[in-house]
């Protein structure tokens, strides 16, 4: 590698999102952002640790929100993740506001990254509904207005020409496995985390080579 390929700059990231994207429970590196930038650079993409806005418990009209408040108005991110709604699906909101407010974040998301399509992300939202913290809930209920939720997003995605990454199965294949699952029993140990991330590489990848 040559020295000016050796001293090129990282590429900024921001990841946008709820607890699913800080974490909840899990340590900081354990973070999907934070995994897939570790797995980037391993693989010789220079990608920079994330900057993050994400909350527990975020909506997507909280998230947008949270993005006026943050006073972040750079146009030069070459990654931009996203991955919200399951906070609009948990609180009972209608899926065509959500459907409104996520083309509105993704349209956020393709600012950010200085209007190209090709440097933005969607992550599918995980099915809690097959999480211990459900026990007591109806999760075929919860399984299929996710599933609703996510071809929302999925069509958006389509329509914006944005790369849509699915990974609710990995979470629902999570079930029964307790030790995928933080001490809440709703959110995601760094392991299972690490699959979100390891499928969101090649795509990355490919989009930033």
């Amino acid at each position: 590698m040559s020295s000016a390929a050796s001293a090129a700059p990282a590429i900024p990231y921001l990841a946008l999102g709820d607890s699913y994207t800080i974490g909840e429970g899990a340590a900081h590196a354990d973070r999907w952002p934070v995994q897939l930038a570790g797995l980037a650079r391993a693989q010789g993409l220079k990608l920079a640790d994330p900057d993050i806005i994400a909350r527990t418990g975020w909506t997507t009209a909280e998230l947008q929100q949270a993005i006026v408040a943050s006073g972040n108005h750079r146009t030069n991110y070459g990654l931009v993740s996203l991955l919200i709604g399951v906070n609009n699906q948990y609180r009972g909101q209608s899926l065509e506001l959500y459907r409104t407010e996520f083309r509105q974040l993704l349209a956020t998301a393709i600012g950010f990254a200085g209007g190209s399509v090709h440097h933005v992300v969607v992550l599918s939202i995980p099915d809690w509904g097959q999480t211990p913290f459900a026990h007591d809930r109806d999760p075929d209920q919860i399984s299929r207005e996710i599933d609703q939720f996510n071809a929302a997003a999925q069509a958006e995605c389509q329509r914006a020409g944005v790369a849509y990454i699915a990974i609710t199965d990995l979470t629902r294949a999570a079930a029964g496995h307790a030790h995928q699952f933080t001490s809440d029993g709703l959110h995601y140990t760094g392991q299972q985390m690490q699959q979100w991330a390891a499928r969101a590489l090649p795509v990355v990848q490919a989009l930033l080579k």
